[in-house]
């Protein structure tokens, strides 16, 4: 039972690192990533459909990405979606493929971005303590039940902690990352 609450608790903090990764991918930077387009859906025939999915993207240099259609016939309703984003990104066309560059990033833009990515950690960080407030009153309720002693309870409220300093760790890590790569010119 304690077992497999610690193992629950840690597959869901797993997750919560995902997530923090996923969301900090998206995150521009001054360097051309394709993660960036992850949330653009384009109007494929009705459907809202991930750009990845319609087009071969690419980053043939540093600060450019280029996206080829597979249907040459949705070339300006993929550009449409493109800058209906709130990526303030321009694309170009020559009818076959679509070329964006990536500016560089003034200062504001980047303090801008730093404080996304502290708010997207910051979320995170609460995500993980409230999955360790979740595992604590459950190790509570089982002392109450007796299934285990007071000894055991606090010795797992320290595992749990530990856990919980480790994935609070692994989130400041990928902050600090994500924060030295915005912040470089």
């Amino acid at each position: 039972m304690k077992d497999a609450a610690i193992k629950n608790m840690k597959e869901r903090m797993d997750k919560a690192i995902d997530v923090l990764h996923h969301e900090m991918a998206k995150l521009r930077t001054g360097r051309a990533s394709i993660s960036i387009l992850d949330s653009i859906k384009v109007d494929y025939y009705g459907t809202n459909t991930p750009l990845n999915q319609l087009a071969t993207l690419s980053v043939p240099e540093s600060r450019s990405i280029t996206i080829q259609p597979w249907d040459v016939s949705i070339i300006g309703a993929i550009e449409k979606a493109i800058l209906a984003s709130d990526l303030g990104l321009n694309p170009t066309n020559d009818g076959k493929i679509i070329r964006i560059n990536i500016p560089p990033l003034n200062e504001e833009r980047r303090k801008e971005l730093a404080k996304v990515a502290k708010k997207i950690a910051e979320d995170s960080k609460i995500v993980i303590r409230n999955l360790r407030r979740d595992a604590n009153e459950e190790f509570k309720k089982l002392e109450k039940d007796k299934a285990i002693s007071q000894d055991e309870h606090k010795k797992l409220h320290a595992q749990v902690q530990d856990i919980t300093d480790k994935f609070i760790a692994k989130i400041d890590d990928g902050l600090h990352h994500k924060e030295k790569e915005i912040m470089e010119v």
